[in-house]
């Protein structure tokens, strides 16, 4: 079997740990919180940990390079383990979508969002699956102000939710036949 990598993107650091533009770093930790691991192991500018579940060797990542160069890791380290694009999910912040909703894509541009655009680059192929999670609350702001800002309180609550199904869409990507179908599971809730 293939291995597959599943990728949260986010900003090292403390002071960026709860911050919207480290959703896909709260996916992951989540996920990998839920399956009892840990990232143990630290190379190409970036932190992860492999299991294999039901058969499929799977990684989990984060890239340590800051948003914007994400795709410096992913190139590397797929290089490294000679993982194929076609194989890699990553977990992004999404300013397009409200908080409280998620949405898997298959394939397509960064949509603005520059460390997607990154990876995209790096890897030379919009053929790149990935699970947006919805940070906007506002219809006016300073972009670059706004990801680095924290979550509200009173947002939290929507955030756990998605969070906790956002965990659950990565779970059935590492074992999924069919992405197309797993986008309908996922998208249609």
């Amino acid at each position: 079997m293939a291995t597959k990598l599943i990728v949260g993107l986010g900003n090292p650091g403390e002071q960026y740990a709860k911050t919207r533009h480290n959703a896909g770093f709260m996916v992951l930790d989540q996920l990998v919180k839920t399956l009892n691991l840990n990232f143990n192991e630290n190379n190409f500018s970036g932190t992860f940990c492999k299991t294999t579940i039901n058969q499929q060797p799977v990684f989990f990542a984060k890239p340590l390079t800051y948003m914007n160069l994400s795709g410096d890791f992913v190139r590397s380290f797929c290089d490294f383990y000679k993982i194929w694009s076609q194989h890699i999910l990553v977990v992004h912040d999404e300013l397009a979508f409200q908080i409280g909703h998620y949405r898997l894509k298959a394939r397509g541009s960064g949509g603005g969002h520059n460390g997607m655009q990154n990876i995209i680059n790096r890897m030379g192929t919009e053929k790149i699956k990935r699970l947006r999670i919805g940070i906007n609350n506002q219809t006016r702001f300073d972009i670059a102000k706004y990801v680095l800002n924290n979550f509200l309180p009173e947002e939290q609550i929507k955030l756990d939710t998605v969070i906790a199904n956002a965990t659950i869409a990565c779970y059935e990507f590492i074992n999924c036949e069919s992405f197309d179908l797993l986008m309908n599971k996922f998208n249609n809730n």
